[in-house]
């Protein structure tokens, strides 16, 4: 007889050995990522201009993190951290380059992503959203990167869009022909919610004994500023000061290709929008309960780098960073400091804070222990595995230090170490220069140090020069 079979007959008079098996079964994963979602934006982290109820109540049921830091502080360089467990000084993809016809420059065919991990393990992988790290048919292809089912932009240019021309089903195409004129105001195919509902029917089409990875690269709530005609904008319209946002308009080139609309009320539509992926949220939930699959289900929610300041934002308004200085571009703490939430129901504790330092690069090491606990570090990542930490075991390891770098606007660095925190500034400029910050006593960044701490500065300086390697695509000197 059939082992499963077997444990299935035993689960229906034993309720103990029911359980037992149930705690043997491969956990699912759900890790859905926002798009430039400051640390203030979530009404659990501070937010009090609007309120997110279903990503509260994940981090009620699990763990919420106050210092996780994303993979750099712009999009493709942050999830290429992400995927392949390196941070940015190492990782292969450090920029948004744009590659034609249409994508960004691609992951290379020996990368080895979180996606490989899980096929290996036997899931079916999937990402519904924004990709970004390289068009379709090269080696960044999501499917030559180890994922079964890709639905959602490629290009995270066309991704601006919120009416787009198209999408990508694999390697399909798909014309979304109710958005080839002017859509400015909620009419046509809004491709978050289309997107959303692929998501849901791949959820719905999983079985209990097949276990999956789905990767929610959501788009919103990056510029441009818009969403549909529905409840959840009048529910905003006319509660806040507005200040129209003059946009692009069709017949200007970059209108659908990078260009974000016009948007008489910024605020209101950026509430709506994060309070639109608050529902999408409590609805993947729901849809995981409903399948029987939420028990044995780990869901992720974090953000791919600080606030954005495009297309009619106004993050100081919302107070999107909260206490923290900088913005997305930035590598103070509000460019790269990032919500993250993590709950898996009978592993982590629930109601759970912590200030544990970690990063982007942690998660595809974190995942390989929860496949294998037995398994051990590669030797070219940077992460740590945080499942001690998850499950409230010993033996948590810690970063000696975190790394960032961001090429564009002359270049940018950082190191953080314990308390301290070194920023380099206009590496390529004029201006170069280096400041140091004790985040513990000025969280804010306001009080550049270094000239009381020289040592603290060399020791951290250091650190910055070995934690590089070059890269001649995308060169930081």
């Amino acid at each position: 007889m059939n082992n499963r079979i077997a444990a299935g007959i035993l689960c229906l008079g034993v309720g103990g050995i029911c359980a037992a098996y149930a705690q043997q079964q491969k956990p699912n994963v759900v890790f859905i990522l926002a798009d430039d979602l400051g640390y203030g934006d979530l009404s659990c982290y501070g937010q009090e201009k609007f309120t997110t109820p279903n990503i509260d109540r994940l981090a009620q049921d699990g763990m919420r993190f106050t210092q996780c830091y994303s993979g750099t502080t712009v999009s493709a360089p942050s999830r290429s951290c992400l995927l392949t467990g390196m941070h940015s000084g190492h990782t292969y993809v450090r920029g948004n380059i744009e590659v034609k016809p249409e994508g960004q420059f691609p992951l290379p065919a020996e990368a080895h992503t979180f996606f490989h991990e899980f096929k290996d393990a036997g899931y079916k992988t999937a990402a519904f959203g924004k990709w970004g790290l390289g068009f379709i048919g090269t080696t960044g292809d999501p499917r030559a990167q180890g994922c079964d089912t890709f639905y959602g932009f490629n290009c995270q240019l066309l991704a601006h869009s919120y009416y787009p021309d198209h999408l990508w089903n694999n390697d399909s195409r798909v014309e979304l022909e109710d958005n080839v004129l002017e859509v400015q105001y909620g009419t046509g195919t809004y491709a978050p919610d289309l997107i959303h509902a692929k998501a849901l029917e791949f959820i719905d089409s999983m079985k209990a004994d097949e276990p999956f990875f789905m990767w929610y690269p959501t788009i919103l709530p990056h510029a441009e500023l818009i969403v549909p005609e529905d409840s959840i904008i009048k529910k905003f319209r006319g509660k806040f000061p507005e200040t129209a946002f003059k946009g692009v308009e069709p017949g200007n080139p970059s209108f659908r290709h990078g260009g974000y609309c016009t948007q008489l009320y910024p605020h209101a539509t950026f509430a709506a929008m994060v309070t639109r992926l608050d529902v999408y949220v409590g609805q993947i939930v729901d849809k995981l309960k409903e399948k029987g699959l939420y028990d044995n289900t780990i869901i992720i929610f974090a953000s791919d780098n600080g606030p954005h300041m495009e297309g009619g934002a106004d993050p100081d308004f919302f107070n999107s960073n909260g206490i923290y200085r900088g913005y997305k571009r930035d590598l103070y703490e509000g460019g790269i400091r990032v919500p993250m939430i993590v709950a898996w129901p009978g592993k982590v504790a629930q109601g759970v804070e912590t200030d544990f330092m970690c990063a982007f690069w942690d998660m595809l090491p974190t995942f390989r222990q929860i496949l294998n606990p037995k398994s051990k570090p590669a030797k070219d990542e940077d992460g740590i595995s945080l499942l001690p930490l998850l499950t409230g075991k010993k033996g948590q390891q810690e970063h000696e230090y975190l790394y960032f770098e961001f090429q564009e606007l002359n270049g940018r660095q950082a190191v953080r170490k314990g308390n301290w925190k070194l920023v380099h500034m206009d590496v390529r400029g004029k201006k170069h220069r280096y400041e140091l910050y004790n985040i513990a006593a000025d969280p804010s960044e306001r009080y550049n140090v270094i000239n009381e701490h020289p040592d603290v500065a060399e020791e951290l300086r250091v650190i910055m020069e070995s934690a590089h390697t070059d890269n001649p695509d995308f060169p930081l000197f």
